[in-house]
């Protein structure tokens, strides 16, 4: 000892040198007893301690060394301090009271949240008791007491820092191992438990016997980096007694200081949203792209379809316009008006074969039409056409008194032209009488006198007021079937020359050409679409339309193919001569299709104020070549409709490609 005194002479100790005190301490060493009283106490205090250090037992009844061999993580000095002392206090009194117990949980709550991990842990609560649910703040691989059956677990601190970052979702501890003592004993966990966050749907507070429930406290401010979670399936509501205790409550609030924790809560929450955003806005696309698809799919199914070849099938969602809401039919086509009693004929719709026939949608069309003129030119069963088409229209309209005749007019006879506009689109649906589609015409006669005649040669006088229109429907037919045009004797004329006798089908070829030589001539291909209507068929039984035909028992389509006329040699006639036009023009051939419908002619439905000579023999004054409306000509209309469909789908496709 001596010889440290010049190296630490000038060290002092409470006032005094190192040397003085190292002096005074080996004076108390000197007497034999006494040197072997500390040998004896440090022997005894090493082999204590190591006894401590390696005791065997499994239980968390295992002093702190124990932790400190078996876990890898790494605590607060402040919670390690607490930890081990309670593991020796648990370790000498195991029979701590329950007021120390539960003291002990409360002061959990009181522990500052910084440099603290989060996870859930999971309490039991007596047998028989609703779990009360706790705002505890939780940390993770904590060391566990045994406690009696009725006393709750107390919470050890020695906790590790892998944690998971807690959002406001319910979380559920998974992954615990159990220790079952016995079955009087609640469920313990093993020391050095790992308890991994997950998100789970929210459990109920009232749980069975064994069950536990905690509501995990707000996230501290200083969250781990190497946090996880895992994802587990929702626990049910009602847990058995065995169940493992890992439900937990819903997670709710924010700690006081809102750190990276609470910061990654809220990144995560926007992140949510966002992809909620996406997933929306991905499935209004998705369905907007199947839609498109789906529509571009039907336009090409009709491209390749013969609208024409098919069937009269019954749906009920028809007609396209309730009966008698349209006060614009005439009355020689309203049938309900005029007392017709069945309904039937109204219900059915024209099925293609090949494809299926969009139904008319009014706002659509009206869309497409915006601006444009539509026009029908021909004889009453194109005016039959137009009314079925103002009135499909007219019901789609938000203010009917935004649609009327152009001229004021109510009655749609006996004037060279019609002409109903709709204001709000700016389109205007038109019909010009012209039943032959060439001129009608007056000549000299030897006595002076003036015969008439059909110019075959001279387009209808009107010509010049629909040529530029957007959309021009043609017809002419049913005028052939007259007496004077069927013999052709002194009727047709060319130049000044008049026929003494001229086949019809011959007539009608000529006069068809005159019309096609016209439209080539005067209508632009780039500007207007043309179609040609072709001849609907009349049912006529016993005789013509001014000899005793009849229909009026006529109630449901016919069925078989076999029963139908002949295809009309005139309708031959009009196919060679579309043949031969340079102008692109679109033959809407409803002969068949209108051959089915003996049931929707208006029959002896045609008025309602008969003459004294009708109401004699009703009967004999029949009306069996027209159509009731609502009725078939609604359907000629939806065929127009789907045409202006490919149309315009057909414009889109060039367009693209010169792009």
């Amino acid at each position: 000892m001596a010889g440290a005194g010049p190296a630490t002479k000038h060290l002092s100790t409470n006032g005094g040198t190192l040397v003085s005190e190292l002096k005074r301490l080996s004076s108390l060493l000197k007497t034999r007893r006494t040197l072997a009283f500390a040998y004896g106490f440090m022997f005894a205090f090493v082999a204590f301690t190591v006894f401590l250090a390696f005791n065997p037992s499994s239980n968390s009844s295992a002093p702190w060394f124990s932790n400190i061999f078996t876990t890898s993580s790494v605590t607060s000095s402040s919670d390690s301090y607490r930890s081990q002392f309670s593991s020796i206090f648990s370790y000498f009194l195991p029979n701590n009271n329950k007021s120390s117990s539960q003291k002990q949980v409360h002061d959990f709550s009181t522990l500052p949240t910084q440099n603290t991990t989060r996870s859930n842990t999971t309490l039991s609560q007596p047998s028989g008791a609703n779990n009360e649910v706790r705002d505890l703040p939780t940390l993770q691989n904590h060391t566990q007491n045994k406690a009696d059956s009725v006393k709750p677990l107390v919470l050890e601190a020695n906790q590790s820092s892998n944690g998971s970052i807690v959002s406001e979702v319910p979380y559920t501890a998974n992954n615990h191992t159990q220790n079952m003592q016995n079955s009087n004993k609640d469920h313990a966990l093993k020391p050095n438990q790992t308890t991994i966050s997950a998100p789970i749907s929210t459990q109920p507070a009232n749980q069975s016997a064994n069950s536990s429930t905690i509501t995990v406290s707000p996230v501290s401010a200083n969250q781990n980096a190497n946090s996880t979670t895992n994802t587990v399936s929702p626990v049910s509501a009602n847990q058995n007694p065995q169940s493992s205790p890992n439900s937990v409550s819903s997670v709710k609030g924010n700690s006081g200081k809102q750190g990276k924790g609470v910061a990654v809560k809220n990144e995560a929450s926007n992140n949510t949203a966002s992809l909620l955003n996406k997933q929306s806005n991905g499935s209004k696309q998705k369905n907007r792209t199947n839609s498109e698809a789906s529509g571009k799919q039907g336009i090409e199914s009709l491209l390749n379809c013969d609208l024409f070849d098919g069937e009269w099938v019954r749906d009920d969602s028809y007609p396209l316009y309730k009966p008698g809401s349209c006060s614009l039919i005439d009355e020689q086509f309203n049938c309900i008006l005029n007392g017709r009693p069945d309904k039937d004929f109204q219900k059915y719709k024209w099925k293609p074969k090949g494809c299926s026939l969009p139904r008319l949608n009014p706002a659509r069309m009206l869309d497409m039409l915006r601006g444009k003129r539509l026009v029908f030119v021909g004889d009453s069963l194109n005016r039959n056409m137009w009314e079925s088409l103002v009135c499909i229209l007219k019901g789609s309209v938000k203010d009917p008194s935004q649609v009327f005749e152009a001229n004021g007019r109510h009655h749609f006879r006996g004037e060279a032209s019609y002409s109903f506009i709709f204001k709000d689109y700016k389109c205007t649906i038109e019909f010009f009488v012209s039943p032959f589609l060439v001129q009608e015409w007056e000549m000299p006669d030897k006595n002076g006198t003036k015969k008439e005649t059909l110019r075959l040669d001279l387009i209808g006088r009107l010509s010049d007021q629909y040529k530029n229109a957007d959309i021009i429907i043609f017809n002419t037919g049913h005028w052939w079937t007259h007496e004077k045009t069927s013999k052709g004797k002194d009727y047709y004329q060319e130049g000044s020359h008049v026929y003494d006798e001229l086949n019809v089908l011959e007539a009608f070829r000529k006069a068809l050409t005159t019309w096609a030589r016209w439209v080539d001539a005067n209508i632009n291909p780039m500007k207007s679409v043309v179609f040609f209507r072709g001849y609907s068929a009349s049912h006529f039984s016993g005789g013509q339309w001014n000899s005793g035909g009849a229909c009026d028992n006529e109630v449901e389509p016919i069925k078989n193919a076999k029963y139908l006329t002949e295809y009309p040699p005139k309708m031959l006639v009009l196919e060679k001569v579309l043949r031969g036009m340079k102008t692109r023009v679109t033959y809407l051939n409803v002969t068949q299709m209108t051959d089915y419908r003996k049931d929707g002619h208006p029959s002896i439905f045609r008025k309602q104020n008969l003459s004294p000579e009708e109401r004699k023999s009703p009967l004999l004054y029949q009306d069996c070549s027209h159509w009731c409306l609502p009725g078939v000509p609604d359907t000629w209309n939806e065929i127009l409709y789907s045409e202006l469909l490919i149309n315009e789908y057909q414009k889109r496709q060039v367009h693209k490609r010169h792009r």
